[in-house]
């Protein structure tokens, strides 16, 4: 039977759901805490009323013998709660951790402005609320009502304070609900523009500082860690605000029901025992409320936090794993296949349609600007905005396991991404390092040598983003990535943008030699060598297809009709030369 839509739980709400047991053990543990919270009322009841009035001493020691142990049950109450809430904290972290990192790495592809710091900061951020004080005031805000049976059985008119008093904090912490929510999230919102903004730059800061480019970088931040500024001063000073009123409250509190105890002394209404405990009871009646106030933009954090974070794991689900497909052969099939980008009225690719079959060495010419490097995105299946069909063995790419995909294709971007680590590591992408294909993969890229000659060999680690080395050698380490394990697709994108002619020389036998293997292969080139080693070659203009179809058809076919004058846009030397 299926569940209706409307009693479905997102997986952020089924984790926190599969954790009602702990929930319920804290609420049990709650339970005994504060109903030993009422030991000191009683005990002082005991030694004002009768203690001081019988001047027994084994009575008090009895009394306070009994009162140390309940004392000491209350504790451990407390502490096994904490603890249980502590241990479910790092399990829901534990839980979640993997499928937060799948989803905001996915989120963050598909330019959804998701950061992965971000997301991995709301799931701390969540735990923490239910490992602090925040999640204690929700457990022990229901015994208040208890506390106030007691304080109207002591007296009903210390009852009728209690509860003005509990209604007045309540309807402050109403006031900060309804006044503070938004200040927060735009104040959390500034910050983290202003955090991103930084760190984007920063990645850059050689050519920043080379072109002198800094100053005027730095005013544009300044103006967004102002804006940062103004909104958190804003939402600091009505919390503030709220913060003062209610100590405000609580100090009177104290007061007053330590006068109209006196006062109901003076009358003979009650005794100077039930004064004091009365007054006890009744901050401690009003301490969940006080605390929820002080808590509660650490709620508001976390409400944020658990909203943004549901959204994303909603919209990047995680995918079945027990889900296999066979291992694909590289026919590759784009159908009417749209492209576009945030902010762009026209499409990047336009209503492209081809078919390369498994083993085929495809050229992709154009100038610059026709969309090739987003076709090769298309073409691995990471670019975020895609209307059409693209299969791969005749199956939606979209639909495979990343994971289960990832070894079966090969990817050099035309900006090199090379990551912390050993030279090994890089080539390996990270995962469980096979020597044999590492070397095998750095020969096939000609890297083999050059790698040798390092005083750590293939252990040389290459710094942040491979800064320790030249862009040529970054490329090529990129290439020996790319092909690392044999593939069955390769995009290669300007594949020797950076590299000398040894350097090409080396590309140019890969290909070869991957050709020769049956690999599928779209390479994106400006290089007339590199139509040499093409079985077809595509050549795009304004993110149209302008032809497409085997390398010597295309080439007679290019040369026999050229381009009438009026339509005719610069090409790039290799579509020059096959043109």
């Amino acid at each position: 039977m299926n569940t209706p839509a409307f009693f479905k739980r997102s997986e952020l709400t089924s984790t926190l759901w599969s954790f009602r047991r702990e929930f319920l053990i804290v609420g049990a543990f709650s339970m005994l805490a504060n109903t030993l919270m009422l030991t000191p009322t009683l005990y002082m009841l005991q030694i004002y009323d009768r203690v001081l009035a019988s001047q027994s001493e084994l009575t008090l020691i009895a009394m306070s013998l009994l009162t140390l142990l309940l004392f000491a049950v209350m504790a451990f109450a407390e502490w096994m709660r904490s603890r249980l809430l502590v241990s479910s904290g790092v399990r829901l972290d534990e839980q979640l951790s993997t499928q937060v990192f799948n989803a905001s790495f996915e989120a963050h592809l598909s330019q959804s402005g998701a950061s992965p710091s971000r997301a991995f900061g709301d799931l701390i951020q969540i735990r923490q609320f239910l490992t602090g004080n925040g999640i204690f005031a929700f457990f022990d805000a229901p015994w208040t009502p208890i506390y106030m049976a007691v304080l109207f059985f002591l007296h009903p008119l210390l009852g009728l304070l209690g509860i003005v008093f509990a209604l007045i904090q309540a309807g402050l912490a109403w006031f900060g609900h309804r006044h503070t929510v938004a200040p927060s999230e735009a104040a959390t919102k500034a910050g983290a523009d202003a955090s991103s903004f930084l760190q984007g730059k920063l990645r850059n800061a050689e050519v920043l500082e080379s072109m002198g480019m800094v100053h005027n970088l730095r005013a544009r931040w300044a103006a967004r860690h102002q804006h940062h500024l103004s909104e958190s001063s804003r939402a600091q000073r009505l919390t503030h605000r709220i913060t003062a009123w209610s100590k405000f409250i609580r100090y009177t509190q104290q007061s007053l029901s330590l006068g109209a105890g006196a006062l109901l002394v003076i009358d003979g209404q009650l005794s100077p025992g039930g004064m004091i405990a009365a007054n006890v009871l009744m901050t401690r009646a009003l301490a969940p409320i006080d605390l929820l106030v002080g808590s509660w933009r650490q709620f508001i954090g976390m409400r944020c936090a658990f909203a943004r974070l549901e959204q994303m794991l909603i919209d990047f689900p995680a995918r079945d794993p027990a889900f296999k497909r066979v291992a694909p052969m590289g026919a590759i099939s784009l159908q009417e296949v749209f492209a576009t980008a945030p902010g762009r009225a026209d499409p990047i690719l336009k209503k492209i349609s081809l078919s390369v079959p498994a083993g085929c060495i495809t050229a992709v010419l154009g100038p610059s600007g026709s969309g090739k490097s987003t076709l090769a995105r298309v073409l691995m299946g990471i670019w975020p905005d895609v209307a059409g069909q693209v299969l791969l063995d005749g199956l939606p790419l979209a639909g495979w396991n990343r994971v289960e995909l990832g070894p079966y294709l090969g990817y050099l971007p035309q900006d090199i991404e090379l990551f912390e680590g050993t030279i090994a590591e890089n080539i390996a992408r990270f995962g469980e390092v096979d020597p044999s294909k590492v070397i095998e993969a750095a020969q096939s890229a000609g890297l083999h040598e050059m790698i040798l000659r390092f005083h750590k060999g293939y252990d040389t680690p290459i710094g942040e983003a491979g800064n320790l080395l030249s862009g040529g050698q970054r490329q090529r380490i990129g290439l020996a990535r790319a092909i690392y394990g044999d593939p069955q697709l390769i995009v290669l994108d300007e594949p020797n943008a950076n590299l000398d002619e040894a350097g090409e020389a080396a590309l140019f036998k890969t290909i070869q030699q991957l050709k020769t293997k049956g690999r599928t292969v779209f390479l994106i080139t400006h290089r007339p060598a590199a139509l040499a080693a093409a079985d077809r070659l595509l050549i795009l203009r304004d993110g149209q297809v302008l032809a497409f179809g085997p390398r010597d058809a295309i080439i007679a076919a290019m040369q026999a009709k050229p381009t009438p004058p009026s339509q005719q846009k610069p090409l790039s030397g290799a579509a020059a030369a096959a043109a």
